[in-house]
């Protein structure tokens, strides 16, 4: 299943080069890009301001349709705010909130959101 994700500091990036799975990084400049098959959205934890070109790129053709699910990475330091923007677009997109990590994720982390995903894959085949 294909990864999507955006990344502004970095982090979210970093941990999705640990994944070794065929991913698409949004590009704030140009968010309009259609992937046209199932896939994982992973976002940071920013303002609405910030990653609205996530939004952007969800509502853009036939995204919304394909998206299976999202996942968050944060810091646990700012306790209820942990991941907030993936719970907001797990609950305006109706799809799960399937992962949590903090910062650019440890091995565990890596190695549990493959499980995750293969999980999806499997039952969606």
């Amino acid at each position: 299943m294909k990864i999507v994700y955006f990344s502004v500091t970095g982090q979210t990036r970093r941990f999705i080069k640990k994944l070794d799975l065929a991913a698409y990084e949004i590009e704030p400049a140009n968010p309009f890009f259609e992937i046209n098959e199932p896939f994982i959205l992973v976002v940071p934890t920013y303002d609405k301001e910030i990653t609205e070109v996530v939004n952007d790129f969800l509502d853009y053709k036939s995204n919304r349709e394909q998206i299976q699910g999202v996942a968050g990475g944060g810091n646990r330091n700012f306790a209820e705010l942990f991941i907030y923007t993936a719970n907001d677009i797990a609950r305006d997109y109706n799809v799960p909130m399937l992962f949590a990590f903090e910062f650019s994720g440890t091995n565990e982390d890596v190695e549990s959101f493959k499980k995750v995903v293969n999980e999806l894959e499997s039952k969606r085949n």
